[in-house]
């Protein structure tokens, strides 16, 4: 994907790209041309409750929607004070506080998201969280709002490092 805009809100930056390629599975060799690589796991629900996933699978639209030419990589890492808190504190301030879940099933089907983590691959890893989320370039708006409301809970009070990568099908 072509890399439109790259823009660092906190934290360092990373080096400036005009593409993004994103690879499944294991990644045996770094193309030299990369200038930078990020590793993450989708991985099970962590802070959902039952009826919310179900709620989610329901309204999620696939990634790879022919009219989703226009995606987000969100790049997150959060300051150790929020990894220091138990999971059930940490969904109390995501959702009870939050209403992160909330906010963003207002945005759905039209935005697209996969989130993977970091962090289960390595305390280290320069973010915690990739969010790559998938829109038409006429949702762009509405993902720009979701954002917005996103930045402005407790929850994002906990981010130490975000970066917001907009992209679009190379081929468009």
């Amino acid at each position: 994907m072509r890399v439109v805009s790259q823009n660092t809100l906190s934290g360092p930056p990373i080096a400036p790209a005009a593409r993004v390629g994103m690879f499944a599975g294991l990644l045996t060799r770094v193309p030299s041309e990369a200038a930078w690589t990020l590793c993450g796991v989708a991985s099970n629900d962590r802070y959902t409750t039952r009826s919310e996933k179900n709620a989610l699978v329901n309204r999620q639209a696939p990634i790879g929607r022919p009219d989703a030419t226009s995606a987000a990589l969100i790049l997150l890492r959060k300051r150790a004070e929020w990894w220091a808190f138990t999971q059930d504190e940490r969904r109390a301030i995501l959702e009870e506080d939050s209403h992160h879940i909330a906010i963003g099933m207002r945005y759905l089907p039209a935005v697209a998201r996969r989130l993977l983590h970091c962090r289960d691959l390595a305390t280290q890893a320069p973010f915690d969280f990739i969010g790559f989320l998938e829109f038409s370039p006429g949702d762009e708006p509405a993902f720009d709002t979701m954002m917005t409301e996103l930045r402005a809970t407790k929850e994002w009070s906990f981010m130490d490092r975000e970066i917001d990568i907009r992209l679009t099908k190379a081929d468009v």
